[in-house]
This record gives structure tokens, sequence and C-alpha cells, in this order.
């Protein structure tokens, strides 16, 4: 289980300067007019963990594997773009399988870069996007209601789920996102949006682009958007583009270093996927051993067999016993056998609730 975003935004916006940040890889064309993305960029990044880093100091590993998030940029969407305008909205099905999108909105004054509005306005600018994901969500929502009426002859245990469609149809009309739907997990509606994963269904993360001097206090622009955010009980993260592009290549000192300049303490992927994981509510738990160091993924409230399917689905059919050390003990004692001596290892059966940090070692019989 890897966490996956899709990254949103109005053409030239910083949409792919911050994917090449975050990917450490010039993967997306970047340039100073509107729609420079033309395929959507996808790329797969580490999940930066201190955790990892000193779990594998004390084990000596012959390999470190990170949990990973999964980054899709599409081209920018433009007002329109979900009556064919500007050429975003061909694109918005890369995105459909996402858990959660990054809308970046420009923050910053810059006469040299060019805003496809002719002005700089976050709040203007979130409506812009916000819309068209509505506007996309309702197409994609009245085809499958369509179908549904069609299937109801045949079947009339459709009827709960196309009327929930038609309910949500019309909050969706009435311009409130999916995820404000107040039906929304009664189990007709839940198993229709389940299908047909709407946009503006997933979790939000708001980014504000912003120029140096904004990283370290928010300037006008940033702070209207962090008000929204606060307002809708949504995430919000601020980036300086330009700030994470020179952080490639740094070493870790070097990045904290020219990071603490501008008066931030954490580079843009860092915040992103923290605040990812929060927003999904996703913990990570470690194994360790000679061979590798890994950190996983998995669901705040996952019990050990589920942990164990994360590695392998064997694990978790198999499951008899999880052996456990909390990550602050392993570091306090330094080695597994060390724990084992001191009691710090502890034996969990099947109802055993993974903390974050938990260091796991899994045995099972199939």
């Amino acid at each position: 289980m890897s966490l996956s975003v899709g990254i949103v935004g109005l053409p030239n916006v910083g949409k792919s300067t911050i994917f090449n940040a975050l990917t450490r890889a010039q993967n997306a064309e970047s340039a100073n007019y509107p729609f420079c993305t033309i395929e959507p960029n996808k790329a797969i990044a580490p999940v930066p963990d201190e955790r990892l880093l000193k779990l594998s100091d004390l084990a000596k590993p012959q390999k470190i594997i990170h949990t990973t998030v999964d980054f899709t940029d599409i081209a920018g969407l433009v007002k329109g773009a979900s009556q064919g305008e500007g050429l975003g909205n061909k694109f918005l099905s890369n995105i459909r399988e996402t858990q959660a999108i990054l809308h970046v909105v420009r923050c910053f004054e810059n006469n040299d870069v060019v805003h496809v509005s002719g002005s700089v306005d976050p709040l203007r600018d979130i409506e812009t996007i916000e819309t068209e994901l509505i506007l996309a969500d309702i197409q994609t929502l009245e085809n499958r209601v369509d179908r549904l009426e069609k299937q109801l002859k045949g079947d009339k245990t459709l009827k709960p789920q196309i009327d929930a469609g038609k309910a949500l149809l019309d909050h969706l009309g009435k311009g409130e996102p999916a995820a404000s739907f107040p039906g929304r997990d009664e189990p007709a509606a839940e198993a229709l949006r389940k299908e047909v994963r709407l946009l503006t269904d997933k979790r939000l993360i708001y980014c504000a682009n912003v120029d140096e001097a904004g990283l370290a206090e928010d300037n006008e622009h940033a702070a209207k958007v962090r008000a929204l955010a606060e307002q809708r009980g949504a995430e919000f993260v601020k980036v300086a583009a330009k700030v994470e592009e020179e952080l490639i290549g740094l070493s870790d000192a070097e990045a904290r270093e020219f990071l603490e300049s501008y008066g931030a303490v954490e580079s843009g992927l860092g915040q992103i996927i923290r605040t990812g994981y929060h927003a999904l509510g996703l913990i990570s738990f470690f194994t360790v051993g000679p061979k590798e160091v890994r950190a996983w993924t998995v669901q705040a409230g996952a019990k050990a067999p589920q942990a164990a399917g994360v590695i392998h689905t064997d694990f978790e059919r198999g499951f008899i016993r999880a052996e456990v050390i909390a990550y602050a003990d392993y570091v306090k004692h330094g080695t597994e056998a060390a724990c084992r001596a001191v009691g710090a290892l502890r034996t969990e059966g099947k109802e055993y609730v993974v903390k974050d940090g938990d260091v796991m070692h899994f045995l099972f019989n199939v």
C-alpha cells in the first residue's frame, strides 16, 4: 500500500516545477507558458523517514527500502475544461484512482511569470479548478446513473443506488463537492462512490506555491488559502517551488541548512507526505533484518494480520502471531536480541492494533 497523490491546478502555477522537485528528477517539462505538460507525468518517490535511517544505522542491513508515494501530474485545467477547453480535462481520468488531490495554487507576484487569468487571485483560481472538478464528476455520475436505470428492469436491487446517485447529482449541481454530501456514508451511496471514484470525494490538500520570502511568513495570498483550508476542514501546505528545485542533489544536512536560511524546517516533499498520511489516516511500521530494513504503510487501526498481508497475502492467511518492538525501545536497546533480553519484545495476536513506528516480525503457517 502506498500513498497516491494527483496534482491539479491552473496552467503555469508551478505544478510541474513542484512535481520535478518532489520526485527529485526532471521528468516533467517546466516552461513559462500554459499547457507545457501535455501528457500526464507519473513518478514514484521514496517517503523520507528519519526512523528508517536510524534503524538502518543500528541494523547495518544490505539495503534500505523506503515506502513510496505515487505522484501523477496532469495538464493544467482552465475554465471550461469540462466542455473541452484546454488540455487538462482529458487527463482527469488519470487521477481518479489516486487517494488524495494536491491542488497547487499560485501565491506569489512575478510579472515575468505569465498567469493564465492575467492576475494573481488564489481564491478565484481555486473556484475555477473546483468548479471544473465538480462538472467532471457530474458527467461521470450522470453516465453511471443512466447505465443503472437501463439495468433496473432486470435488477430491482439497483433502485437504492439510482436514488443515491440522483441525490448526489443534485448536491453536485449546487456547486458542492461530493465529500460534503450528507448521505455519503449510507450503504447505497457508499457503494456508488467507491465504484465511480469521484474527484471531489477525495481528500484535498491545498498547496500554496509562494516565493522565497513567503516561506517564513504567509504572504497575503497564502493567508487566504490557509484560511479557506481551515474553513473547509482541508489540509494546507506551503511550498516554494524554486527553493525545492534548489534542494535537488543536496545532502540531508545541506538541505536542512538551506531550508533554515529561508525560515523553513521541512521540505515540500516532507510536508506533502506528512500531510497526506494524516489526511488519509496512514501510518508506517518497519521490518528489520540483516538483508534489509524496510518501511511499510498501513491504515491506522489495522490489526497485525492486515499488516502482515501488506508484505504478502500468505502472511495474513496463515498468520500465527507477531513479535513487536516499539521504535523507541529498539533505538534505546540497539538490537532485537537486546530488546528480547529486557522484555521489550512483545508477542501479539490477531487482535493487536499496529502502532505507528512498530518494528514487527510475523510468524505464519500456510
